[in-house]
């Protein structure tokens, strides 16, 4: 907000670069945590955040389908890497595949150098508060934040466990890699696809996360049933289907939920609030896998995650769009009709910011 999107992503594809190129020179778990942890992971929340934050705002009419296009490329990346990652640690360690992953970080700041920054009636003022904390106070997004803090706890466990597990049920290296690239494939194709299907409106956007957070902890859930290659293959496939659709249906409600003007904001905050889910999951389901001997443990707790967090966006107000209108005068228009005289007159006649 104070300084544009431009330096802040280029600052921050300097930093995540700089801190996997430390960390190839680890010597102890401590330094991993403040390299390839708090150094990598504080660049790519300036890079990330930003440009979604951005995105959204260079959009109106297709948001969703372009969000859809330019979350596809962390799925493919995700896809392309799984197996790459693999063949450069087998080949030159794992020191040396960090220093390639440090050199391919760098192309980050290339990407914020092309973001073009754009000035649309209703911004905030520069000088204003560096973070709108008064989001949090409105109904819609802290029902939404909440629900992907929720999501996020169980969102990661596939991509934390899914190789270990698929080897410790007996497949190889290079098959327990190809299930995780199966689960990106189809969640970088699916983003795609639910960004057109967003924009068509056949269904709300609040009722797509419904659908697509249901789906994700339904694969999570069953994942505990695999027996084989194929089973871990096909719930793969299930899995980043679902959790690639609702990457893209979240960010493209989330600028109608708080307005154009405040996405960007809101969208660091949102992050913010997946980060907390982010960090209790993982190790939770890590310390049920130590503890219980298998996986199982670990992903009925992130499916039900995730199945919580479908119930708190169905908390969403256009998760049922007849309950207020978007026409008509809004001073005249009370709870239902039934208390117009009671209530402030409303800023804005979209129930969503009502």
């Amino acid at each position: 907000m104070r300084f544009g999107a431009r330096p802040v992503v280029m600052l921050g594809g300097l930093l995540s670069s700089l801190g996997v190129f430390w960390a190839s020179f680890s010597t102890s778990l401590l330094q991993l945590y403040l390299t390839l942890g708090f150094l990598t992971g504080f660049g790519w929340a300036l890079a990330f955040a930003p440009v979604m934050g951005t995105l959204s705002r260079y959009f109106s009419s297709r948001r969703s389908l372009a969000m859809g296009l330019a979350l596809t490329g962390n799925g493919l990346s995700s896809f392309a890497f799984s197996p790459l990652l693999r063949l450069l640690a087998d080949s030159l360690a794992w020191r040396g595949a960090l220093l390639a992953t440090s050199a391919l970080g760098l192309h980050l700041l290339v990407c914020g150098a092309l973001l073009r920054p754009l000035s649309l009636r209703g911004d905030l003022s520069h000088s204003g508060p560096a973070f709108d904390l008064g989001l949090f106070a409105e109904r819609g997004f802290a029902a939404f934040s909440f629900g992907a803090a929720l999501l996020a706890a169980g969102y990661f466990t596939p991509y934390v466990h899914l190789e270990p597990y698929g080897r410790a049920m007996g497949l190889g290296p290079y098959e327990a890699a190809a299930v995780v690239s199966a689960a990106s494939l189809s969640d970088a194709l699916a983003r795609l696809l639910a960004g057109g299907l967003a924009d068509r409106r056949l269904l709300s956007p609040a009722r797509l996360l419904v659908l697509c957070s249901a789906l994700t902890a339904c694969s999570l859930l069953l994942f505990p049933l695999a027996s084989s290659f194929a089973d871990a293959l096909g719930l793969a496939l299930l899995y980043g289907t679902s959790a690639g659709s609702f990457a893209t249906v979240a960010f493209g409600v989330l600028p109608e939920i708080v307005g154009v003007a405040r996405v960007v904001n809101a969208t660091g905050l949102c992050l913010m609030a997946m980060s907390v889910g982010g960090l209790l999951g993982p190790p939770l389901s890590g310390f049920l896998r130590d503890l219980t001997g298998d996986f199982t443990a670990s992903f009925l707790v992130g499916g039900s995650f995730v199945l919580c967090a479908s119930g708190v966006f169905a908390a969403l107000p256009s998760f049922c769009p007849g309950c207020c209108k978007d026409d008509g005068d809004p001073r005249i228009r009370g709870i239902h009709g039934l208390v117009p005289s009671l209530l402030p007159s409303p800023l804005t006649s979209k129930c969503s910011q009502v």
